[in-house]
């Protein structure tokens, strides 16, 4: 007769439930047959800030990715980083605050593009060393705005304006876009309806100098094992 161990089911029990907290929490999971040299992270939905999403919405906390991320780089067994985003943007400076945690990373980065990378997640697509779009994947390009309530107009104009010129700044210094065509792309009239900017679709993110190349998962993951030699 087969015995029954009761502290390994309350083992498994234990892991199950942690693996769906992890899931739940950072949108990622824990699996066995993971290389254990690449730290793997998701951006997706929509990125929270200081401001808590509301429960309807799928949404990427900044406090969980930025542990994650030093724990990446502290653990010597962790030999590059690979980010994969479909982001609809968020909170801008959770967003940039992120994406200047990655940039200043000194291990090899990689990032993929799969559905989009809109808005603040513009900045986060390209903090990497190296980036991917695939073929499908969009990006928006558009100048910060706000609903509701403005108090102090004047004063809120300078800090969205400084703002902006923070963002503009990073895209520049991160990417080889020319900043005269980033501006130019940020506030076309044409391309959105009842707003300004510009939707980029694959081809056009890497044509412009936003992204670094067109590929997938593959060519991303050969990428970074080459950085990380």
């Amino acid at each position: 007769m087969k015995k029954f161990n009761s502290t390994n089911k309350i083992e498994e029990n234990k892991d199950n439930n942690d693996e769906l907290e992890s899931l739940k929490e950072v949108g990622m999971m824990q699996i066995s047959t993971m290389p254990n040299d690449i730290q793997y992270l998701t951006i997706i939905g929509e990125i929270e800030g200081h401001i808590v999403a509301p429960p309807q919405k799928k949404a990427t906390k900044y406090e969980h990715l930025i542990p994650l991320l030093i724990s990446a780089v502290e653990d010597p067994k962790i030999k590059g980083i690979f980010i994969i985003l479909n982001t609809i943007g968020g909170d801008v400076e959770a967003g940039l605050a992120l994406a200047e945690m990655i940039t200043s990373i000194d291990k090899p980065k990689v990032s993929l593009v799969l559905g989009g990378g809109h808005s603040v997640g513009v900045p986060l697509a390209i903090a990497t060393d190296y980036s991917y779009i695939v073929p499908s994947a969009s990006m928006t390009i558009h100048p910060i705005r706000t609903t509701g309530l403005v108090i102090s107009g004047p004063q809120t104009f300078r800090y969205f304006e400084k703002m902006q010129q923070r963002i503009i700044n990073f895209i520049v210094r991160t990417s080889n876009i020319d900043r005269k065509v980033l501006m130019e792309l940020m506030y076309a009239t044409d391309e959105i309806a009842n707003d300004v900017g510009t939707i980029l679709i694959g081809q056009e993110a890497v044509d412009y100098g936003l992204i670094d190349e067109v590929g997938g998962f593959s060519d991303a993951l050969k990428k970074l094992r080459s950085l990380m030699v």
